[in-house]
């Protein structure tokens, strides 16, 4: 990948409705070379979807959760069964795997301090191996943005 197709793909993630020839415009290509280097891009994954950015307010999940969970052990059955249950959980947006005290954190989002709550009785405690979660709500967004840094 070269500085090109990060030009390309940095215009992408600010708008992926762009035309062809206005993407080609913006990153001073011909249409042409600019297509083959967008499904380049995509056939070799880098580039692994589109889709519509959404307000959660708007929608109705107005609350955003982030949890830190700490497992009891760490076998492998236990691991793939504790990832494989959360990708199934539609509230949960977001999953990492962590370094230190904390083995996961997990961005939810819902609609309702009592949707919050019953998220957590029906369907993390759910989940066998938690040692302990941890949970901080957010109350506003500083930042937040899906298009990558320029690399160096």
């Amino acid at each position: 990948m070269d500085a090109k197709d990060r030009q390309i793909i940095r215009e992408l993630q600010k708008d992926g409705r762009l035309t062809n020839q206005e993407l080609a415009e913006r990153v001073n290509l011909s249409p042409s070379p600019c297509l083959r280097r967008v499904r380049n891009l995509e056939a070799e994954g880098v580039i692994t979807g589109y889709t519509a950015l959404v307000d959660q307010k708007a929608y109705g999940l107005p609350i955003t959760v982030f949890v830190r969970v700490r497992l009891d052990r760490h076998g492998q059955d236990l691991i793939k069964g504790f990832e494989e249950q959360v990708a199934r959980i539609d509230q949960i947006l977001d999953c990492f795997l962590l370094a230190g005290g904390d083995d996961y954190l997990l961005r939810v989002i819902v609609d309702s301090l009592e949707a919050y709550e019953d998220f957590m009785r029906r369907k993390l405690h759910a989940i066998p191996g938690i040692a302990s979660i941890d949970t901080s709500f957010a109350y506003g967004v500083v930042k937040q943005t899906r298009v990558f840094p320029l690399s160096s």
